[in-house]
């Protein structure tokens, strides 16, 4: 048997858990609507439900992003408009998709031969401050709360953003302490360094990072210091590996920062990915990137393992939430490539089906456990 047959097999069997689909926002952004958007059909995204099939796609967390840039009100305003937008989604494919609230929920659902699909909301800016808001975006059904976005909020700093909090502030350890209270993920993607060290100081629950690499692999300040992923390891939690190219590729992070310099010397908000999506199209195309590889994608996954362990690592494949992808990975329909990349490195079953799913798993039922002895 192949390594690709033989994964294809496996995942059959196991779900296949990402841990950041941007599917919802990318359907906004272009001006589509989840009620007439054949996603039954090939479809000008990443995502649609025929390469989720042959991708072996099992669980999802369908990010309800909305920018940063946005004020408090109007953030908290089009996160609602997201929420409703996934559940309508989920509700138009009823034989697809199933809404999945717990980790049994995944596991029922996926039995049922449907991708589990739970929410994530990407970035503090969602609550506007108010753990009264985080409170309701649980109760709608938001399993994580990715801490900033791009840029800081005011109780937590973001990689990539000037500092300003320091890490966490009292008010960022409260958002934490409740999220474990709740049995909400906290998601520690894009924020910096000092608030990743304070959030596995604080929170009495694992962690996860939805769609981040290995630093010491490519040093995107997006990507998880060693330090961490040690620190990682003793919480708990999982590193879920994005695919991104830029942050995949060392080469290419070094020709994106040349084209944010760039945009910078053009008077854009480099932070504001909408605002600054053109110029890079026009810019990347007179300075084209070094292509990204499965291979490299494999090299960040087994590096996390290398320093956290192989319990503590998962994909976050950050489908339709970037512009440019590895060979090969162009789609939902790749994760089998990937897979087989590491059987062909001599990753066991056992390990293949802990990276896929069961490790995100875990960490939801342990969130799910510290919530109820809360």
């Amino acid at each position: 048997m192949s390594d690709l047959s033989r994964v294809e097999d496996l995942l059959s069997a196991h779900p296949l858990i990402d841990g950041h689909n941007d599917l919802l926002w990318e359907i906004r952004a272009r001006g589509l609507d989840v009620d007439t958007l054949d996603l039954d059909s090939r479809t000008p995204l990443h995502t649609d439900w025929p390469r989720a099939a042959s991708g072996r796609l099992g669980g999802q967390f369908l990010s309800v992003y909305v920018p940063g840039t946005l004020a408090p009100a109007d953030a908290v305003v089009a996160v609602l408009e997201q929420i409703d937008a996934a559940k309508r989604l989920i509700a138009r494919y009823p034989d697809r998709l199933g809404l999945a609230l717990t980790a049994d929920d995944v596991e029922r659902v996926f039995a049922s031969g449907r991708i589990a699909s739970l929410l994530g909301a990407e970035g503090g800016h969602a609550i506007a401050s108010s753990l009264g808001v985080l409170r309701q975006l649980y109760a709608l059904g938001v399993r994580y709360l990715t801490l900033t976005h791009n840029q800081n909020v005011g109780w937590a700093d973001a990689a990539t953003d000037v500092p300003d909090a320091g890490g966490l502030t009292e008010f960022g350890r409260a958002v934490v302490r409740e999220m474990n209270r709740l049995g909400m993920l906290v998601d520690l993607s894009h924020v910096s360094d000092a608030v990743m060290r304070d959030a596995l100081t604080v929170t009495s629950a694992p962690v996860i990072f939805s769609h981040s690499g290995a630093r010491a692999v490519c040093s995107a300040p997006r990507n998880v210091p060693d330090d961490v992923l040690t620190k990682l390891s003793a919480n708990g939690g999982v590193c879920m590996v994005v695919f991104a190219r830029d942050f995949v590729s060392q080469e290419c992070w070094d020709n994106a920062q040349a084209g944010i310099a760039a945009a910078r010397a053009a008077g854009l908000d480099t932070k504001d990915l909408q605002a600054t999506r053109a110029f890079r199209h026009d810019w990347e195309a007179a300075h084209p990137a070094p292509h990204a590889t499965i291979a490299q994608v494999a090299d960040h996954v087994e590096h996390v393992r290398d320093v956290a362990g192989v319990d503590h690592v998962g994909l976050g494949g950050d489908f339709d939430g970037v512009a440019t992808l590895p060979d090969g990975l162009d789609d939902v329909s790749a994760y089998p490539r990937l897979f087989a990349e590491l059987a062909g490195r001599g990753w066991s079953d056992a390990d293949l089906v802990a990276l896929a799913g069961g490790n995100v798993l875990r960490v939801l039922r342990e969130a799910e456990r510290v919530a109820t002895a809360s």
